[in-house]
């Protein structure tokens, strides 16, 4: 079989309407697909240890999902949602559903059965075990919105994982035809949230397109290539690696806004998963970082500490 591959002039030339704009997450695998990988990409990495113990959260989280099933939003919230071009199920809204809390213990108790906590990261659960609904709340207000200094950097990746259960089954059971266009750069027309790393895709009607994939609920939008996911622009854009090491993985930088995200290409590696390859390589942010680029968002997963006098 010969692989056609589009070039960004070519893509854009496209009836849009024949190209795939939404995939939404595979709950039934999505998780354990993201645990596998990161283990996997653990081997020999500098914070191989944190990968497994990462693992452990995504096997507990692939475990509640597979019972877990959140409110869906009215028939009439959908169609506001629609008229004004906005999330269909937006993460920050007033009404989000107060299962996640639950979720949240569930994931806090499978990362322990699986024998993954040490005494001092015991000692952090047990600390989130004893928040209140509306502390609870209030950290997921600031991941969310990414208030840093706010933000607990050891308990965010747990609240962070919770709330995924949540939005990602939500998003699963959307019809993709109901999902709006957005008119804002870099955000997920299913809930709201960002982007952590883009893909471009190998098989069938997904071929040679790339996709950006939310950090919050998996869902996936088609974004033309060579254009920043941030900004918008398509002025300014190149490519970095690092010499000798996955060429599978890339950080697209933009010169106008001065960020970065990070760009995987299943043709050169099957098994990349977007969520776990970005947070597997903080090789490649230290080398943007002494570019002079900042990332357009962080990992899910791994929070940056935010010293005192910031």
């Amino acid at each position: 079989m010969v692989q056609r591959i589009l070039e960004p002039g070519q893509i854009e030339s496209l009836d849009h309407s024949a190209i795939p704009r939404i995939r939404l997450p595979e709950r039934a695998t999505l998780f354990a697909t993201r645990a596998a990988r990161l283990r996997k990409l653990a081997d020999s990495n500098p914070i191989g240890g944190y990968l497994r113990l990462m693992a452990s959260l995504a096997d507990a989280q692939q475990q509640v999902l597979a019972n877990f099933e959140a409110h869906k939003p009215s028939a009439e919230a959908i169609a506001h949602a629609q008229q004004h071009s906005m999330p269909l199920v937006p993460a920050l809204s007033p009404g989000r559903d107060p299962a996640w809390h639950a979720v949240l213990h569930h994931l806090l108790d499978g990362v322990e059965a699986a024998g993954a906590v040490t005494a001092t990261l015991g000692k952090v659960l047990d600390g989130m075990r004893a928040k209140s609904a509306e502390e609870l709340d209030t950290q997921a207000d600031a991941v969310l919105v990414q208030r840093y200094t706010e933000i607990e950097p050891a308990t965010a990746p747990f609240t962070m994982a919770a709330l995924q259960v949540v939005w990602t089954d939500l998003a699963s059971r959307l019809d993709p035809r109901d999902i709006p266009y957005l008119d804002t750069p870099g955000v997920c027309p299913a809930c709201g949230g960002q982007p952590v790393a883009s893909i471009v895709r190998v098989g069938g009607q997904y071929q040679g397109y790339r996709y950006l994939q939310c950090g919050l609920c998996a869902s996936e939008w088609h974004m033309v290539r060579t254009k920043c996911s941030n900004c918008d622009s398509t002025k300014g854009i190149a490519y970095h690696g690092i010499e000798g090491g996955n060429e599978a993985l890339k950080a697209e930088s933009c010169d106008e806004c001065h960020t970065y995200r990070k760009i995987g290409y299943q043709e050169k590696d099957y098994d990349f998963e977007p969520l776990a390859d970005d947070l597997a390589s903080l090789t490649l942010d230290l080398l943007m970082s002494e570019a002079g680029y900042q990332r357009s968002g962080p990992n899910p997963l791994l929070w940056p500490e935010v010293p005192s006098d910031a």
